[in-house]
C-alpha cells in the first residue's frame, strides 16, 4: 500500500538511518510510478514484443526484481549469485534471447507479487545497516571502486530508465 504521507518527500523513514531513508524514499517513488505505468495490463500486453529483439514489459518487470535481488546479494552478503540463483534470476538479469524464451505467459499479479516480495526483503535488509555502510566501497563494474550508495542508486536509476521503455511500448499496444 502506498504511503502518500511520504511518497512525494525525500525524508526520514521509521526504522532507517537518514541517508538510508532518503535512498529508500527515492526507490519507493520509482517503484510507485512503475506500478502505475503497468496498471491494468493483460498477460498478452505484458508479453508484447515491439520487435523480435525487444524486451517485453513483463521481462522488464522481472528484470527490476532480479536487479533488486542481485544487488541485495552483492552488497549485503558481499557475494555473487550462486548457480541456483543464476538459474532463477539469470534470464531476467540478462534479458535478450534468454529472457524472451523464459519470461512470458504471466499475468500482472505474478510480476507485482515478485516485485513486492523482493523489495520487502531488501527493505528488511536496509534496517540492518547505517549511513556509514552506504558509503562503504567495494570493486564494481570492471573492478572500479564504487560505494553501496551508488550501487543502490543504480537499482532505481535502471528501473526509471526501463520504465521509459515501458511507457513507449504501452503507446504501441
Amino acid at each position: 500500500m502506498v504511503d502518500y504521507a511520504t511518497l512525494y518527500r525525500i525524508t526520514d523513514l521509521e526504522g532507517y538511518t537518514p541517508h538510508v531513508s532518503r535512498l529508500i524514499s527515492m526507490m519507493n517513488y520509482a517503484r510507485h510510478t512503475t506500478l502505475d505505468a503497468v496498471k491494468g495490463l493483460t498477460a498478452e500486453q505484458l508479453d508484447y514484443l515491439p520487435t523480435p529483439q525487444s524486451n517485453s514489459i513483463g521481462m522488464l518487470l522481472m528484470h527490476f526484481a532480479a536487479v533488486d535481488y542481485f544487488y541485495r546479494v552483492f552488497t549485503f552478503e558481499e557475494r555473487e549469485p550462486d548457480e541456483e540463483e543464476l538459474e532463477r534470476w539469470g534470464p531476467a538479469l540478462d534479458l535478450g534471447d534468454t529472457g524472451r524464451a523464459a519470461i512470458k505467459g504471466h499475468d500482472l499479479d505474478f510480476y507485482v507479487k515478485l516485485l513486492e516480495e523482493t523489495r520487502a526483503e531488501t527493505l528488511e535488509r536496509f534496517k540492518t545497516v547505517d549511513d556509514e555502510w552506504l558509503h562503504r566501497e567495494m570493486p564494481f563494474w570492471g573492478k572500479q571502486p564504487a560505494n553501496h550508495y551508488f550501487m543502490w542508486f543504480h537499482v532505481f536509476e535502471d528501473e526509471i530508465n526501463h520504465r521509459g521503455q515501458i511507457r513507449i511500448m504501452k503507446k504501441q499496444l
